[in-house]
């Protein structure tokens, strides 16, 4: 997709299509007031007649513009006439590129970076369409004979006055390298577990690191992680015949000596739940068990393109979750990198297995903050749907400064307790602890036990399991949450911290 900052007069343009508001009360914007009179009324005529009340998120599209260089005028309602909330304004524009999807439109100019938001400015407003808009026509045909897509767009263009233009280039630049992101953690969700092992992934990084120079990438084998003493993440690969790989990529940007922040993702390529074994109903969806480890990627993607000034470190863990006479066995006990023993009550909880070690591997870098991503408990959708992501952690200021990330991005989270009580769970009559709490707040006891390994410095701990993929008739992955540790980022880097 090719993303410009257009600041030609609205009555000199020449494009496909241009996106205008229109509020309830047939009241216009003022770009939509501008074509108006260009057209001799006849966006007035559209909305007067009733083909658009102006509620949020309705479209009408004009196909035939008199005597204009503009083929198509799409009006999308934006409710009453005061300002926006950033959901309002986002319902607005992923109404407004749904309805362009199907037209055969290849080049948009959207003038809705105009509208009033609520404390967000026209660099915010910039990034959010161009995050929205890719979002929206993404669509993944990499094993499809048929590589037509739905979409026609080739071109959008954020209208700007010469004066706005700088901030509308800031959010372009920060729009573009998050969607990248987010479009690369898509693409690496919804391949088949066929293809995307976990070489597969220790590849992605590997180009990666190729393709920005401030990304050095590592990647640890089974032999190097046995000698480190990895005996939980170890134990969930030995049911599969993919060699188990721990991915490291190191973002040096920031000063020379300052901590880093460190991003693990959980890299379970795919997930038949060892010898508990899931049920077949769904179960081709676990091939998104490694969306947390395609977030990492992604996160570190974007930071690259927009060079934030932060050291990064990101770490995932990658292995698949088989059924084998040599996979654990429910009440096997392993130990840990940490030198802490795990009693395997249930195989299928295995993503802790992998993180525990990755946590305590973390060490080594001496970070500022640790914050993990992960497919981790079915129980997060039970608790919180599949509107916003489960947040838990170990330090208030950071889980503060996620959950107001997630806001600004528009991509929430919502922190659920860690209190000692729940801890009770994971007792084990012949280890340190259990690998799993049961059935009751298992959102929260899969913290409680990531918790136990990530003492040793400020942790946060996102479980995405509700959030990182549709089902049903759209089903493919969504790319959350690279927006919200962006946004995190983005933050980080402006507070110079």
């Amino acid at each position: 997709m090719d993303y410009s900052i257009e600041t030609t007069p609205l009555e000199e343009l020449q494009c496909d299509c241009v996106i205008v508001g229109v509020y309830q009360d047939q009241q216009l914007s003022p770009s939509a007031t501008v074509l108006n009179a260009c057209t001799q009324g006849l966006i007035k005529n559209i909305v007067n007649r009733g083909d658009l009340s102006g509620k949020n998120g309705e479209t009408a599209l004009i196909n035939f513009i008199p005597d204009s260089k503009i083929e198509s005028i799409l009006l999308v309602g934006l409710g009453e006439n005061k300002p926006l909330s950033g959901k309002n304004y986002k319902k607005a524009l992923v109404a407004a590129v749904n309805s362009l999807k199907k037209p055969q439109i290849k080049s948009v100019v959207c003038c809705l970076a105009e509208c009033d938001v609520e404390n967000r400015d026209r660099q915010w407003k910039s990034r959010h369409i161009i995050e929205v808009f890719s979002d929206a026509v993404y669509q993944f045909t990499h094993t499809k004979s048929d590589k037509e897509t739905e979409s026609k767009i080739e071109k959008i263009a954020i209208a700007a006055t010469e004066t706005e233009r700088a901030l509308a280039y800031a959010g372009l630049v920060q729009g573009k390298a998050v969607a990248e992101g987010t479009d690369l953690t898509k693409y690496l969700g919804d391949l088949p577990g066929n293809i995307c092992t976990p070489t597969y992934l220790a590849e992605q990084a590997i180009e990666l690191g190729k393709k920005y120079p401030s990304l050095t990438v590592k990647v640890l084998e089974e032999a190097d992680m046995a000698a480190l003493g990895m005996g939980a993440f170890l134990s969930v690969s030995r049911g599969s015949r993919q060699p188990a790989k721990l991915i490291s990529l190191d973002y040096q940007c920031g000063e020379k000596n300052a901590k880093p922040i460190v991003l693990i993702g959980k890299g379970l390529t795919f997930d038949a739940g060892g010898i508990s074994l899931k049920p077949a109903a769904g179960m081709e969806e676990m091939k998104y068990d490694m969306c947390g480890g395609a977030t990492v990627l992604g996160v570190l993607l974007a930071a690259a393109q927009m060079q934030l000034p932060l050291n990064i470190i990101g770490l995932i863990p990658s292995s698949e979750n088989m059924p084998d006479g040599d996979a654990n066995k429910p009440g096997d006990i392993v130990t840990s990198m940490s030198g802490k023993t795990i009693e395997i009550i249930n195989t299928d909880a295995e993503g802790r297995l992998l993180l525990c070690d990755a946590l305590t591997y973390a060490e080594h870098y001496n970070p500022d903050v640790v914050i993990d991503i992960a497919t981790l408990t079915g129980a997060v959708g039970v608790a919180l749907g599949r509107i916003t992501v489960g947040l838990l952690g170990n330090d208030d200021a950071l889980c503060n400064d996620l959950l107001a990330a997630g806001e600004i991005a528009n991509d929430s989270a919502w922190r659920l307790p860690l209190w000692e009580e729940y801890q009770e769970q994971l007792k084990s009559s012949f280890a340190d602890m259990t690998n799993s709490g049961g059935r009751d707040a298992g959102t929260i006891t899969a913290a409680c036990f990531l918790g136990r390994f990530a003492e040793k410095f400020r942790w946060a701990h996102l479980d995405i399991a509700a959030t990182a993929w549709r089902s049903g008739q759209i089903k493919g992955a969504t790319g959350r949450p690279v927006s919200l540790l962006s946004q995190y980022l983005i933050g980080r880097a402006h507070s110079g911290s």
